[in-house]
């Protein structure tokens, strides 16, 4: 004889089934969602939903999407974001408004940091630092350079890259500084203290050109004002035109380099031919850096290069 189930509790009619709990955001687990992200089908707040091809995805998707997604770069390798933030070109126009008032108030800087021909082998720093010093009774001359440092400096520096830009910048200055040392008379163009940035902006002016020759748009207006520009020391005095057409030609140099080692688009190619870019700018450097040493040796011999006791 079967032994009958032990008596359960007894059939309440009418008893509400057990419900499912609500689904929540995982990023925000006090919110509820009964909307799903449509690549990983977890509920997805409002706050964390992103528009995509189909339905939506989580902002944690959409991330992780991303990573598989190469970032479109220029054809000289800098990501192609153009609304990023040129801090080189602030960072540098920054500099010299502080240089400048450092010249206003600290007594010798400007003979501290301006190029003088004669001083340039035993204190080769000056190469560089003559483009961050400007007449320090002249403000129009720092408010010109800046002006033209903060009008093609971004598009410059979007275009090659922070590192890239502030190399060929630099480049430049030691091109104009250069082109005093060649261009000048050693009596008394080496004994005359040369400051401004001018070397250098002509420099990144060149190299715009330069590098926009091949579009054919290269305005007309540009050109005209290099030309000016170029002209002026001519006809107004205290200008070193030197140092202009030194960090002029050092720029368009650069610019074709920079032309000749480029490539558009992410094949094995145009990286091969991008990676030739930094090898390029060294080469430079080493150039301006020779011809300087040379050039310093034909006029005053070793002793420009010793040390004093």
């Amino acid at each position: 004889m079967s032994t009958p189930p032990p008596p359960g509790p007894p059939d309440t009619p009418g008893a509400p089934a057990a419900q499912p709990p609500a689904p929540v955001c995982p990023r925000h687990p006090d919110r509820v969602s009964y909307v799903s992200c449509q690549r990983c089908g977890r509920p997805t707040c409002p706050d964390c939903q992103r528009p995509a091809a189909v339905g939506i995805q989580c902002v944690d998707c959409v991330k992780e999407g991303a990573k598989d997604v190469p970032t479109p770069r220029t054809r000289f390798g800098a990501p192609a974001t153009a609304a990023s933030t040129p801090y080189v070109t602030y960072g540098l126009i920054g500099l010299c408004v502080l240089v400048y008032l450092g010249q206003r108030t600290v007594p010798g800087l400007t003979r501290d940091l301006s190029f003088v021909g004669v001083l340039a082998g035993l204190e080769p720093w000056r190469f560089v630092t003559t483009a961050f010093v400007h007449s320090p009774t002249s403000l129009l001359h720092i408010m010109f350079n800046m002006y033209i440092l903060f009008a093609f400096g971004p598009i410059l520096e979007r275009t090659l890259g922070p590192a890239k830009f502030l190399v060929s910048y630099l480049l430049c200055a030691v091109g104009g500084s250069l082109g005093v040392l060649l261009l000048s008379a050693p009596d008394p163009g080496w004994f005359t203290q040369v400051v401004g940035a001018s070397g250098a902006i002509f420099g990144l002016l060149l190299m715009y050109v330069v590098l926009i020759l091949r579009t054919g748009q290269v305005p007309t207006s540009l050109l005209v004002m290099i030309g000016i520009n170029l002209a002026l020391p001519f006809f107004v005095g205290g200008i070193a035109w030197e140092a202009h057409v030194g960090g002029a030609l050092t720029g368009a140099a650069i610019g074709g380099l920079l032309w000749l080692t480029s490539a558009p688009g992410r094949s094995r190619e145009a990286v091969r031919r991008r990676a030739l870019i930094w090898p390029a700018l060294a080469g430079v450097a080493v150039l301006l850096v020779s011809v300087s040493v040379l050039r310093i040796l034909q006029v005053l011999g070793p002793q420009a290069f010793a040390v004093l006791g």
